[in-house]
Protein backbone atom coordinates (compact mmCIF):
# COMPACT_ATOMS: atom_id res chain seq x y z
CA UNK A 1 0.00 0.00 0.00
CA UNK A 2 1.27 3.37 -1.08
CA UNK A 3 0.36 6.63 1.02
CA UNK A 4 1.70 10.03 0.40
CA UNK A 5 2.14 12.71 2.92
CA UNK A 6 1.37 16.04 2.21
CA UNK A 7 1.46 19.45 4.36
CA UNK A 8 1.44 22.83 4.45
CA UNK A 9 2.23 23.30 8.37
CA UNK A 10 3.64 20.35 9.63
CA UNK A 11 7.38 19.03 9.36
CA UNK A 12 8.00 15.98 7.38
CA UNK A 13 11.20 15.37 8.89
CA UNK A 14 9.48 14.60 11.71
CA UNK A 15 5.99 13.24 10.61
CA UNK A 16 7.33 10.70 8.10
CA UNK A 17 9.62 8.65 9.76
CA UNK A 18 7.18 8.14 12.72
CA UNK A 19 5.14 7.37 9.81
CA UNK A 20 6.92 4.54 8.27
CA UNK A 21 7.45 2.96 11.90
CA UNK A 22 3.92 2.25 12.20
CA UNK A 23 3.06 0.89 9.37
CA UNK A 24 6.59 -0.68 7.75
CA UNK A 25 4.84 -2.72 5.37
CA UNK A 26 3.70 0.58 3.42
CA UNK A 27 5.32 2.75 0.62
CA UNK A 28 5.39 6.41 2.34
CA UNK A 29 6.39 9.08 -0.25
CA UNK A 30 6.33 13.16 0.33
CA UNK A 31 5.78 15.21 -2.65
CA UNK A 32 9.33 15.89 -2.60
CA UNK A 33 10.20 12.07 -3.50
CA UNK A 34 9.87 10.58 -7.00
CA UNK A 35 6.71 7.96 -7.53
CA UNK A 36 4.23 7.09 -9.23
CA UNK A 37 0.94 8.46 -9.03
CA UNK A 38 -1.01 5.83 -9.88
CA UNK A 39 -0.04 3.63 -6.87
CA UNK A 40 -0.96 6.41 -4.34
CA UNK A 41 -3.77 5.05 -2.10
CA UNK A 42 -4.28 7.03 1.01
CA UNK A 43 -3.35 10.30 1.27
CA UNK A 44 -2.21 11.81 5.17
CA UNK A 45 -2.26 15.22 5.24
CA UNK A 46 -2.09 18.39 7.19
CA UNK A 47 -3.32 21.45 5.83
CA UNK A 48 -2.47 20.96 2.36
CA UNK A 49 -2.60 23.30 -0.81
CA UNK A 50 -5.27 23.19 -2.68
CA UNK A 51 -4.87 20.86 -5.92
CA UNK A 52 -2.64 18.79 -4.42
CA UNK A 53 -4.42 15.67 -4.80
CA UNK A 54 -5.08 15.98 -8.29
CA UNK A 55 -4.60 13.65 -10.37
CA UNK A 56 -4.37 10.23 -8.08
CA UNK A 57 -6.83 7.97 -9.64
CA UNK A 58 -5.99 5.19 -7.26
CA UNK A 59 -7.09 7.30 -4.36
CA UNK A 60 -8.91 5.39 -1.90
CA UNK A 61 -8.95 7.56 1.57
CA UNK A 62 -8.07 11.01 2.26
CA UNK A 63 -6.65 11.03 6.27
CA UNK A 64 -6.32 14.33 8.11
CA UNK A 65 -4.12 15.14 10.18
CA UNK A 66 -6.14 17.96 11.93
CA UNK A 67 -9.97 17.95 13.19
CA UNK A 68 -11.04 20.90 10.83
CA UNK A 69 -11.43 19.87 7.19
CA UNK A 70 -12.79 22.54 5.53
CA UNK A 71 -9.97 23.35 3.30
CA UNK A 72 -10.09 19.67 2.19
CA UNK A 73 -14.36 20.21 1.38
CA UNK A 74 -13.32 22.91 -0.18
CA UNK A 75 -11.13 22.00 -2.92
CA UNK A 76 -12.66 20.62 -5.77
CA UNK A 77 -10.05 18.91 -7.19
CA UNK A 78 -10.27 16.07 -3.87
CA UNK A 79 -12.54 13.50 -5.50
CA UNK A 80 -16.16 13.18 -4.19
CA UNK A 81 -16.04 9.88 -4.14
CA UNK A 82 -13.07 9.22 -1.97
CA UNK A 83 -13.69 9.52 1.94
CA UNK A 84 -11.75 11.93 4.15
CA UNK A 85 -11.63 10.82 7.45
CA UNK A 86 -10.75 13.88 10.53
CA UNK A 87 -8.45 13.43 12.87
CA UNK A 88 -9.60 12.42 16.21
CA UNK A 89 -7.39 11.80 19.15
CA UNK A 90 -7.39 11.97 22.73
CA UNK A 91 -4.32 14.31 23.28
CA UNK A 92 -6.19 16.89 21.01
CA UNK A 93 -9.53 16.15 23.05
CA UNK A 94 -7.97 16.96 26.19
CA UNK A 95 -5.82 19.95 24.65
CA UNK A 96 -8.20 22.21 23.43
CA UNK A 97 -10.49 22.67 26.38
CA UNK A 98 -7.80 22.81 28.53
CA UNK A 99 -6.89 26.19 26.51
CA UNK A 100 -10.12 27.08 26.73
CA UNK A 101 -10.32 27.25 30.47
CA UNK A 102 -6.90 28.81 30.31
CA UNK A 103 -8.29 31.74 28.39
CA UNK A 104 -11.97 32.33 30.00
CA UNK A 105 -9.80 31.85 33.22
CA UNK A 106 -7.49 34.61 32.45
CA UNK A 107 -10.37 37.14 31.19
CA UNK A 108 -12.76 36.03 33.96
CA UNK A 109 -10.03 37.07 36.53
CA UNK A 110 -9.70 40.24 35.12
CA UNK A 111 -5.75 39.45 33.93
CA UNK A 112 -6.37 41.58 30.60
CA UNK A 113 -7.34 44.86 32.20
CA UNK A 114 -4.61 44.43 35.33
CA UNK A 115 -2.04 43.14 32.00
CA UNK A 116 -2.49 46.89 30.82
CA UNK A 117 -3.06 48.93 34.10
CA UNK A 118 0.41 47.19 35.08
CA UNK A 119 1.37 48.91 31.38
CA UNK A 120 0.25 52.45 32.73
CA UNK A 121 1.27 52.19 36.30
CA UNK A 122 -1.97 52.39 37.41
CA UNK A 123 -2.85 50.67 40.65
CA UNK A 124 -6.76 50.01 40.41
CA UNK A 125 -8.90 47.58 41.86
CA UNK A 126 -12.10 45.50 40.24
CA UNK A 127 -14.87 43.38 41.62
CA UNK A 128 -14.51 40.05 41.08
CA UNK A 129 -17.54 38.15 40.37
CA UNK A 130 -17.75 34.49 41.38
CA UNK A 131 -17.58 31.63 38.64
CA UNK A 132 -21.05 30.84 39.22
CA UNK A 133 -22.13 34.36 38.07
CA UNK A 134 -20.21 34.58 34.86
CA UNK A 135 -21.94 34.07 31.61
CA UNK A 136 -19.82 31.48 29.15
CA UNK A 137 -21.11 30.92 25.92
CA UNK A 138 -19.32 27.68 23.57
CA UNK A 139 -20.30 27.64 20.07
CA UNK A 140 -20.08 24.60 18.34
CA UNK A 141 -20.69 21.19 21.21
CA UNK A 142 -19.42 18.58 18.97
CA UNK A 143 -16.64 16.53 20.52
CA UNK A 144 -14.19 19.87 21.57
CA UNK A 145 -16.88 21.57 22.13
CA UNK A 146 -19.24 19.44 24.33
CA UNK A 147 -16.18 18.68 26.41
CA UNK A 148 -15.33 22.04 26.75
CA UNK A 149 -17.82 23.39 27.82
CA UNK A 150 -18.21 20.11 30.42
CA UNK A 151 -14.85 21.30 31.52
CA UNK A 152 -16.48 24.96 32.13
CA UNK A 153 -19.16 23.85 33.60
CA UNK A 154 -17.55 21.42 36.03
CA UNK A 155 -15.28 24.88 36.93
CA UNK A 156 -18.14 26.46 38.23
CA UNK A 157 -19.09 28.70 35.44
CA UNK A 158 -22.97 29.60 34.19
CA UNK A 159 -22.16 27.94 30.52
CA UNK A 160 -24.42 28.61 27.70
CA UNK A 161 -23.82 25.87 24.68
CA UNK A 162 -24.86 26.50 21.02
CA UNK A 163 -25.14 23.34 18.25
CA UNK A 164 -26.58 22.77 15.15
CA UNK A 165 -27.87 19.33 16.16
CA UNK A 166 -29.82 19.12 19.41
CA UNK A 167 -27.75 18.37 22.77
CA UNK A 168 -27.61 17.69 25.98
CA UNK A 169 -24.64 18.19 28.72
CA UNK A 170 -24.75 18.45 32.37
CA UNK A 171 -24.73 21.65 33.43
CA UNK A 172 -24.98 23.60 30.36
CA UNK A 173 -27.88 25.49 28.64
CA UNK A 174 -28.21 25.56 24.38
CA UNK A 175 -30.79 28.67 24.43
CA UNK A 176 -29.75 32.55 24.29
CA UNK A 177 -25.89 31.76 23.81
CA UNK A 178 -24.78 35.25 22.60
CA UNK A 179 -27.20 37.23 24.90
CA UNK A 180 -26.23 35.49 27.74
CA UNK A 181 -22.01 35.16 27.28
CA UNK A 182 -19.70 37.80 28.70
CA UNK A 183 -17.45 35.34 27.39
CA UNK A 184 -17.23 33.48 24.27
CA UNK A 185 -15.74 30.81 23.34
CA UNK A 186 -16.06 29.86 19.60
CA UNK A 187 -15.26 25.82 18.53
CA UNK A 188 -17.28 25.76 15.58
CA UNK A 189 -16.04 23.68 12.37
CA UNK A 190 -15.70 26.14 8.74
CA UNK A 191 -18.75 25.15 6.85
CA UNK A 192 -20.48 28.07 4.18
CA UNK A 193 -22.95 28.12 7.01
CA UNK A 194 -20.61 29.74 9.87
CA UNK A 195 -18.23 31.64 7.66
CA UNK A 196 -18.52 35.16 8.64
CA UNK A 197 -20.49 33.96 11.56
CA UNK A 198 -19.30 36.44 14.24
CA UNK A 199 -20.36 39.88 12.58
CA UNK A 200 -21.32 43.51 13.45
CA UNK A 201 -25.20 42.65 14.11
CA UNK A 202 -24.21 39.11 16.38
CA UNK A 203 -21.10 40.75 17.86
CA UNK A 204 -23.52 43.53 18.83
CA UNK A 205 -25.61 40.56 21.19
CA UNK A 206 -23.01 40.26 23.05
CA UNK A 207 -23.25 42.46 26.62
CA UNK A 208 -21.36 45.70 26.74
CA UNK A 209 -17.76 44.76 27.70
CA UNK A 210 -18.01 40.90 27.04
CA UNK A 211 -14.75 38.96 25.30
CA UNK A 212 -14.47 36.37 22.52
CA UNK A 213 -12.04 33.66 22.71
CA UNK A 214 -11.69 32.38 18.79
CA UNK A 215 -10.03 28.35 19.26
CA UNK A 216 -12.52 27.92 15.96
CA UNK A 217 -11.11 29.12 12.07
CA UNK A 218 -10.00 32.94 11.76
CA UNK A 219 -12.74 32.75 8.92
CA UNK A 220 -15.68 32.81 11.72
CA UNK A 221 -15.06 36.57 12.42
CA UNK A 222 -15.41 39.29 10.57
CA UNK A 223 -12.06 41.37 11.52
CA UNK A 224 -13.42 44.84 10.56
CA UNK A 225 -16.66 43.90 12.52
CA UNK A 226 -14.31 42.82 15.87
CA UNK A 227 -11.83 45.56 15.63
CA UNK A 228 -14.91 48.46 15.23
CA UNK A 229 -16.42 46.49 18.28
CA UNK A 230 -12.71 46.54 20.24
CA UNK A 231 -12.36 50.17 19.55
CA UNK A 232 -15.47 51.56 20.52
CA UNK A 233 -15.51 49.50 23.82
CA UNK A 234 -18.66 47.23 23.21
CA UNK A 235 -16.26 44.47 23.79
CA UNK A 236 -13.39 44.32 26.42
CA UNK A 237 -11.12 41.20 25.31
CA UNK A 238 -10.24 38.95 22.46
CA UNK A 239 -8.13 36.49 22.44
CA UNK A 240 -7.77 34.80 19.20
CA UNK A 241 -5.59 31.91 18.29
CA UNK A 242 -6.69 31.39 14.67
CA UNK A 243 -6.12 33.50 11.87
CA UNK A 244 -8.24 34.29 7.97
CA UNK A 245 -4.23 34.10 7.03
CA UNK A 246 -1.79 32.26 8.60
CA UNK A 247 1.25 33.15 9.89
CA UNK A 248 -0.38 36.91 10.64
CA UNK A 249 0.86 38.87 8.78
CA UNK A 250 3.46 41.51 10.48
CA UNK A 251 1.52 44.59 9.55
CA UNK A 252 -2.38 43.10 10.52
CA UNK A 253 -4.14 45.29 13.26
CA UNK A 254 -4.41 42.36 15.56
CA UNK A 255 -0.78 42.18 16.88
CA UNK A 256 -0.48 46.18 18.24
CA UNK A 257 -4.03 46.38 19.68
CA UNK A 258 -4.48 46.60 23.33
CA UNK A 259 -7.54 44.53 23.52
CA UNK A 260 -6.10 41.58 21.11
CA UNK A 261 -4.05 38.80 22.34
CA UNK A 262 -2.65 36.51 19.57
CA UNK A 263 -2.08 33.08 19.98
CA UNK A 264 -0.30 31.26 16.76
CA UNK A 265 -2.77 28.53 16.06
CA UNK A 266 -1.77 26.37 19.37
CA UNK A 267 -4.61 25.82 21.29
CA UNK A 268 -4.29 21.66 20.45
CA UNK A 269 -1.40 20.53 18.45
CA UNK A 270 -1.48 17.32 16.50
CA UNK A 271 1.68 15.16 17.61
CA UNK A 272 2.86 12.01 16.01
CA UNK A 273 2.47 10.30 19.21
CA UNK A 274 -1.18 11.26 19.52
CA UNK A 275 -2.05 10.65 15.87
CA UNK A 276 -0.24 8.19 13.78
CA UNK A 277 -1.94 5.16 16.05
CA UNK A 278 -5.90 6.50 14.27
CA UNK A 279 -4.11 6.73 11.06
CA UNK A 280 -2.82 3.08 11.44
CA UNK A 281 -6.20 1.93 12.70
CA UNK A 282 -8.16 3.89 9.62
CA UNK A 283 -5.13 2.10 7.30
CA UNK A 284 -6.05 -1.44 8.97
CA UNK A 285 -9.80 -0.60 8.24
CA UNK A 286 -9.30 0.16 4.69
CA UNK A 287 -7.13 -3.06 3.73
CA UNK A 288 -9.71 -4.76 5.62
CA UNK A 289 -13.03 -3.43 4.24
CA UNK A 290 -14.18 -2.59 7.46
CA UNK A 291 -15.92 0.81 7.97
CA UNK A 292 -13.11 3.92 8.60
CA UNK A 293 -13.02 5.57 12.01
CA UNK A 294 -14.26 9.60 11.96
CA UNK A 295 -15.24 10.14 8.44
CA UNK A 296 -16.49 13.51 6.69
CA UNK A 297 -19.52 14.59 5.84
CA UNK A 298 -18.87 16.61 2.90
CA UNK A 299 -22.76 17.89 2.82
CA UNK A 300 -22.71 19.19 6.34
CA UNK A 301 -18.47 20.34 6.00
CA UNK A 302 -17.59 18.37 9.14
Amino acid sequence: MAILFVTGVEDPATWVPALRARLPEARVYTEADAFDRREIEIAVVAAPRAGALRDLPGLRLVQSLWMGVDGLVADPTVPRGVPIARMVDPEMTSQMPEAALAHVLHLHRLHDVYARQQREREWRQWPQPLAGRRGVGVLGLGQLGARTAAVLAAAGFRVHGFSRSPKRIDGVETHTVLAASEILVNLLPLTAGTRGLLDAPRLAWLPHGACVVNLGRGEHIVDADLLAALDAGRLRHAVLDVFDQEPLPPDHPYWTHPAVTVMPHVAAQSTPESCLPVVAENVRRLAAGEALLHLVDRDSGY
